[in-house]
């Protein structure tokens, strides 16, 4: 009997040793979909064949072929904004349902060469355009911990799926938060890549205007780290790139730094931070200190970038879609599409420059400190239908919320959003660590360390 909750690692070492077959693993993860995502809303398209044909495949390889992989043997998921040839990407939209692409996103075709056993497509709202995973083609994506609740978003559909334990590891995409914020509100580890250390290719150049990343969402932090050792790298043709790492990025969980300097920032001007979040947050940081680093706060005012970064996501989701029936989108939706009809090139082009003069400020700011904490949200996952999404709005109805997310999609910098306790409703808290820019693997030790001093692979949901 597998573990529904083992992590992938684990998982891929007793693949390795012959003590579970592929076929076995894969048959166990289907069979916990098939029982548990009509309620949870974890998957739009579960891809039973391929996960067998993965399998045996994989059950056909020498021992010394299945030991250079880094996945083997690993069942994973697939958000549905990511090209898969053969397999219907929906982009969580009715104008989409049917949509087969013609090609596989770069990064999909690295995962099953590591070995990977492909279970399925997870859910997102619409286009990935909103922060909880509601709306449009499916049914929510629900949050284990507490069914009421929002997963987060748009990579709701892989939180949900890894926090229920059907799957170990999951891929997301991170435009805003996408990754951090359903990894917050379901307890689990979620890495914003850098920008360009995993290739858009070939669905997406820039991705958002250079915002948007993939990123992987698991249980812990060393499996973050062997997914993104599957994933990364770039493409011929990019038009951004980001420097080789020094070594392997699982390599860095065995590291331990020694004194850091931390910069915290704990506090946001475009909304309030909730009480318990704050009282964890303040918490983390006293166990960094324990750690004998040290830490000091800081104020960044992310202000001038929710003046520019609104309209260059509107306009990327306009300039990336056609939209053969406008009348089927997501009434949520449709007010940021016919916004970003509306504004100019000019318009755009002076946002984007607005956002990366404001990005150069915010990361000259933070460059004399190894890494800086913040909550990953200003509040836990809320309840389901009560998180607005008015562009006119935005600052009250989202951006309050992910406050400490979107800022660092315009840096570029990678960002960990950890587990940090719970409220006393039960529902998940979270950290944020963010790395100088390209700077996976110090961010990797230093979660690593921080995973060690306040363990919860252990916390599971109450779902059986």
């Amino acid at each position: 009997m597998i573990d529904p909750y083992i992590e992938g690692w684990e998982l891929r070492e007793l693949v390795r040793k012959r003590e579970i077959r592929p076929r076995e693993v894969a048959e166990f993860f289907l069979s916990r979909i098939e029982r548990l995502n009509p309620k949870l809303g974890a998957f739009y398209t579960v891809t039973a064949e391929r996960a067998m044909a993965d399998a045996g495949r994989l059950e056909k390889m020498k021992p010394d072929e299945a030991a250079k992989l880094p996945l083997f043997g690993i069942a994973y998921s697939l958000k549905d904004l990511t090209w898969t040839r053969d397999i219907r990407t929906t982009m969580g939209s009715r104008s989409f349902e049917n949509f087969v692409p013609p090609a596989d996103a770069e990064f999909a075709v690295r995962l099953r060469e590591a070995g990977g056993i492909l279970l399925g497509k997870t859910a997102t709202p619409e286009f990935g355009m909103r922060p909880t995973t509601e709306g449009g083609l499916h049914p929510p994506a629900r949050n284990p911990w507490n069914l009421e609740h929002t997963a987060g978003g748009s990579s709701g559909g892989a939180a949900t799926s890894v926090a229920a334990g059907l799957n170990p590891i999951a891929q997301g995409s991170d435009g805003g938060g996408s990754v951090r914020i359903p990894a917050a509100c379901c307890g689990l580890v979620g890495l914003k890549t850098s920008r360009a250390r995993i290739t858009n290719s070939p669905a997406s150049a820039e991705g958002w205007g250079g915002l948007a990343t993939t990123g992987p969402i698991t249980r812990t932090v060393r499996d973050a780290a062997m997914m993104l050792d599957a994933m990364a790298g770039g493409s011929l043709g990019d038009p951004y790139a980001a420097p080789a790492p020094s070594r392997p990025f699982i390599e860095s969980i065995k590291k331990r730094p020694k004194k850091l300097r931390l910069a915290a920032i704990r506090q946001t001007r475009l909304g309030p931070v909730d009480s318990e979040t704050l009282a964890a947050f303040d918490s983390a940081c006293a166990a960094f200190k324990e750690m004998g680093h040290s830490v000091e706060a800081i104020e960044v005012d992310p202000g001038g970038m929710l003046r520019d970064y609104p309209p260059i996501v509107v306009c990327a989701n306009v300039g990336a879609i056609e939209m053969k029936n406008p009348e089927l989108m997501d009434a949520a939706m449709k007010p940021s599409w016919e916004w970003g009809r509306t504004i100019s090139a000019t318009e755009y082009l002076t946002a984007l420059a607005g956002l990366h003069a404001t990005a150069r400020e915010v990361v000259r700011k933070l460059a004399p400190y190894d890494a800086t904490l913040t909550p990953t949200l200003t509040r836990p996952a809320p309840k389901l239908g009560t998180v607005a999404f008015d562009p006119k709005k935005v600052a009250d109805d989202i951006y309050s919320w992910i406050s400490f997310t979107f800022p660092f999609n315009s840096t570029g910098q990678p960002a960990f959003s950890l587990p940090n306790g719970f409220s006393k409703a039960g529902l998940p808290l979270a950290i944020q660590i963010v790395g100088r820019p390209n700077d996976e693997e110090g961010i990797i030790s230093i979660a690593a360390q921080f995973e060690e001093a306040r363990p919860w692979k252990n916390q599971r949901p109450p779902i059986e």
